[in-house]
């Protein structure tokens, strides 16, 4: 694992407003704090660089752990995993309620990569509803 310098860690934080880049959930109201991921992973030669850099929840970090493709589950085929310095997020995904829909082969591959609608994750979802974090702007 790459060391983040301390203002380098601030900034991506910033920059994503304090919540996952992948499945949008804010880091307020959580007790594990955010990872700090390689979009491009490391051991694949991605740089410790804010271009390459994203904030990410527990779950979506180690779910996508050191890989930047999965299976698209609707044409069984590799696509892309979501890249949040590269693709914008609305055109990859949307909500529906609490349910986290991917719109494209790279949407429905990280959604189920990330397993970003696994019962925790809606559950956590609809509380943050209710207390106006949820959907996010």
């Amino acid at each position: 694992m790459s060391h983040i310098p301390g203002n380098l860690r601030r900034f991506v934080i910033q920059r994503a407003g304090s919540r996952c880049e992948y499945c949008r959930l804010a880091q307020e109201g959580q007790e594990a704090t955010f990872h700090i991921d390689h979009i491009m992973p490391a051991t694949m030669g991605g740089e410790t660089i804010s271009e390459n850099l994203a904030l990410a929840c527990v779950s979506c970090s180690l779910r996508k752990a050191a890989r930047n493709v999965a299976i698209d589950p609707q044409s069984g085929a590799d696509a892309p995993l979501y890249n949040p310095r590269r693709d914008i997020w609305y055109e990859h995904f949307k909500w529906q309620g609490d349910y986290l829909v991917g719109l494209t082969v790279t949407g429905r591959a990280t959604v189920e990569a990330l397993k970003m609608n696994r019962t925790l994750a809606l559950a956590i979802r609809h509380e943050e509803a209710a207390i106006g974090r949820h959907p996010p702007l």
